[in-house]
């Protein structure tokens, strides 16, 4: 038979039949603690405690066993959602890292593409200035060409000239 506390100055436990169900046992529990009589001027009740202790375990070995796998189910899936939501948040700060790396990525890309681009408006300024100034030089040069082989030119016709005039008159030929 299972017992129940009861009044410790009555030492009258309330018994159970052994098979009583957990419900059974807990109405049990309540009915000792309601019927327990007071400590004079308190709120509190007189309890064995050695029979309370029992109680408990009795209703503990009650309860059915798919109760115990069902508590051991919740914490089960309570440490799988927190390993998930570690997991999740594990991933949520490498994208976070990632996201940022990105940015940061495309922000160098950004300086890199307006540092080429202002290389290649100083390269393009540099070659129109080369060009020009070749261009300068090779008129400068063909300029300078030009006169003296127009002073050659000059000579060669004066020296023509010169060496006609040097020459005798041919002769006369009779008619």
């Amino acid at each position: 038979m299972n017992e129940i506390p009861g009044n410790r100055e009555t030492e009258e436990p309330v018994e159970l039949p052994d098979s009583t169900g957990v419900v059974e046992l807990l109405d049990g529990l309540i009915q000792g603690v309601e019927q327990a009589r007071s400590v004079p001027l308190s709120d509190q009740v007189r309890l064995d405690r050695e029979a309370m202790i029992n109680a408990l375990q009795a209703v503990k070995a009650e309860l059915p066993e798919e109760l115990r796998t069902a508590r051991w189910m919740i914490r089960e899936r309570e440490a799988f959602i927190a390993r998930t939501q570690e997991k999740a948040g594990q991933i949520r700060r490498e994208a976070t890292d990632r996201a940022h790396e990105l940015v940061s990525d495309s922000h160098i890309l950004a300086e890199a593409v307006e540092e080429a681009n202002t290389l290649v408006r100083h390269a393009e300024g540099d070659a129109r200035r080369i060009r020009l100034e070749a261009e300068d030089f090779a008129e400068d040069r063909l300029q300078h060409l030009e006169i003296l082989f127009a002073n050659l030119l000059r000579q060669i016709r004066e020296a023509r000239a010169e060496f006609h005039r040097a020459r005798p008159a041919p002769p006369e030929v009779p008619e």
